[in-house]
């Protein structure tokens, strides 16, 4: 069935160097967390496959590959995924310093490390990055996605953050296509929930699609639960163009107006209070 569908594609067992949980915890642990899916992607290696397998009826295995000094993860199929990882990783030559082409996306927001925050600075150079790049490959036809994984090691670090994907089914083929299409956003908690579309006249389209807008104005709309206080802003090809508070209660909506002249794409970053990042979408993109 068509649908939103919450999975962390970053994640390591037993079977990877600091790993502590074996695969069938980390599958436990995954559907305690409320997740719908997940992608194991263990170092340099397919000895867990045939135990991953065991966990699913339909499902992925992907390789977490570092060749010498960067870090590449890799989630395989026919035809399958090659993701850049952590592209600020924390760490004597964590920075990944390679193009973008032929990877299918970027993984803006790895999970905690070290640090006790699950949004930390590295996750900021990461979406600075990717947003920049974003800006060049939209006007040049071909951007790639955001995601965001855990990169699980440890007990209570699955989901935190995670990336949820529309699908026109839930099978790892299809969500595997909504991933690489960017018909996603990442969220570090199953609390948040968020929507977001662009309208011009009788024609809309939502995350990770294109709008032809016709020349005709074009209103934004977005509707977030789960932060309460927080801050949602909107972010084109020239920056930050806009942004609003949240109530309280964490639920609320905004609308902003602009168009194909003003902004070649639009997404959306909500903070908490403190600043911390609490979801952040792929682009709309104008024509």
């Amino acid at each position: 069935m068509a649908g939103w569908y919450r999975g962390d594609c970053h994640l390591h067992s037993t079977y990877s160097h600091g790993g502590e949980l074996t695969p069938a915890q980390l599958a436990a642990a995954a559907r305690a967390a409320g997740l719908d899916f997940v992608a194991a992607t263990e170092h340099n290696t397919a000895d867990a496959h045939d135990e991953w397998a065991g966990q699913a009826t339909d499902w992925q295995y992907g390789v977490e590959d570092g060749p010498i000094d960067r870090h590449l993860d890799a989630v395989h199929r026919a035809g399958g995924l090659c993701v850049v990882a952590h592209p600020y990783a924390p760490y004597p030559t964590g920075t990944f310093e390679y193009p973008y082409q032929g990877f299918d996306a970027v993984e803006v927001w790895n999970g905690q490390w070290s640090s006790d925050l699950p949004w930390n600075a590295d996750n900021e150079a990461g979406l600075a990055d990717w947003a920049a790049r974003l800006t060049a490959d939209v006007h040049d036809g071909n951007w790639r996605p955001a995601i965001g994984n855990s990169d699980t090691h440890l007990a209570g670090q699955i989901g935190i953050p995670h990336t949820v994907v529309r699908a026109d089914e839930f099978t790892a083929t299809a969500l595997l296509a909504g991933i690489a299409a960017g018909h996603s956003w990442i969220t570090g908690s199953t609390d948040i929930d968020l929507s977001l579309t662009v309208s011009a006249g009788d024609r809309r389209a939502g995350i990770g699609e294109r709008l032809d807008t016709g020349g005709a104005p074009a209103t934004v709309r977005v509707e977030v639960r789960g932060v309460p206080s927080g801050a949602i802003s909107f972010h084109t090809d020239r920056g930050t163009a806009y942004q609003v508070s949240l109530s309280a209660d964490g639920a609320g909506s905004a609308r902003w107006r602009t168009s194909a002249a003003q902004s070649a794409f639009v997404r959306v970053e909500i903070r908490h209070p403190d600043g911390q990042m609490a979801a952040l979408t792929n682009p709309i993109t104008l024509i």
